[in-house]
This record gives C-alpha cells, structure tokens and sequence, in this order.
C-alpha cells in the first residue's frame, strides 16, 4: 500500500486528489493538507510515501516546502502537482529534491501512474515538463567539462535516451520487450558507472558525454 499525501491549498482540487487515491487499490490517502506546515506539522506521524505538492500556497511555497519535508524525511518521493510550468519553478523544484512534476491538467489516471512510478524510484512528468528538464539540464552542464572515461553497454545507451524522454520503467519495458526488473538492473549500472543517485543527474552527464 503506497501511503500517498496532499498538499494544495484549493479545497475542492484536495478532496477530489483525495477521493481519487482513496478509490485506487494499493493507495491510500494517509493526510490531506492545505498547507505544507500542515504537513509538517504530522509528518513524522503519517510517513506518507508519495506527497502531491503544489507550488502556490498559503504560508511556505511548495519549493521551500520540499527542503523541509527532505530534512525530516529526506526518502520521501515529493511529486509537485502545480500549474506553473516556467523553467525557475521547474528548476527549483528538482534542485530542491522533488522527484515529479505534473500539471494539474494531468489526467486522473496519469496521475495515479505517477504516484506508484514515484514510489518505484521513477521521475513522473508531463512530456512538455520532461523537455524543458532536458533543456535545463543541457544549459546547467554545459559549462563543465570532464575526462572522466566511462563506457555504456548499447542497451543503457537505449534506456537512457527513454528516460530523458520522459518515458517511465514500464514503458521502457514495454517497448523493449525486457522486464521492470531488468531496466532497474540496467539504471542501477548506470547509476554505479557515473556515480550518480538519480535519472536527472545520470542524464546531465551522459548528454554532456553526447551519449544520448
């Protein structure tokens, strides 16, 4: 059971991501806040999973709200759910430590997908988002160079062109025709050759090295 929490500070976009978790099997709603001192306020104690966060709110902004959530609980998957979709939002709350971005014209069940691929150790976005995180990141590492001398085997190449594409691990399974377990074997490779924690960071580095 995903344990799954919201922060948005509109009353009725809160029960309706409520209703919606509450009604998908293998999710739970364990808190429902208007605000993210709300949320800290019962963190500790509800250990949610998953937290759908918006940016805009009352009292603490969601991008502050993600570096207080990461200090009490820093393994927990942080999914903004928001309509702002500039490129200093978007950069800010991945520098910040969210794992996700969605926009709130997301479709419910997109929505749901993203909350189990986050809980998977995935990073759920919106096409549009996942192109401008490409583009971020292709501006942010474009300063720095490295002779560092690391070889890709042909499907980590492959994987890691999906990933920068937004496409998530079932996909990639999907079309590659191997199992879930098979890709996180694969990124978990990858993660081990470049160093790295995470799909954005492995990204940077393997545009930088024009893998991808």
């Amino acid at each position: 059971m995903v344990k799954t929490a919201i922060v948005e500070d509109i009353k009725l976009i809160r029960e309706g991501l409520t209703a919606l978790i509450n009604g998908t099997s293998d999710l739970i709603c364990v808190g429902s806040y208007e605000s993210c001192e709300k949320l800290l306020d019962e963190l500790e104690q509800k250990q949610p999973d998953v937290i759908l966060m918006d940016i805009k709110l009352n009292g603490m902004s969601g991008i502050k709200g993600i570096k207080a959530v990461k200090e009490i609980n820093p393994n927990v998957n942080i999914i903004m759910l928001t309509v702002h979709e500039d490129n200093k939002n978007i950069f800010e709350a991945f520098m910040m430590g969210a794992s996700g971005y969605l926009l709130k014209t997301t479709p419910p069940a997109q929505i749901i997908d993203s909350i189990i691929d986050a809980h998977n150790g995935d990073s759920p976005m919106n096409s549009s988002i996942a192109n401008k995180v490409i583009d971020l990141l292709r501006l942010s590492q474009s300063q720095k160079n490295s002779d560092e001398k690391v070889t890709l085997s042909g499907r980590e190449i492959q994987i890691l062109s999906m990933i920068s594409n937004g496409a998530g691990y079932k996909k990639i399974s999907d079309e590659l025709f191997i199992s879930t377990h098979t890709v996180r074997y694969h990124i978990r490779n990858i993660y081990k050759k470049f160093q790295v924690g995470s799909q954005s960071e492995a990204v940077a580095i393997a545009l930088r090295k024009g893998l991808i």
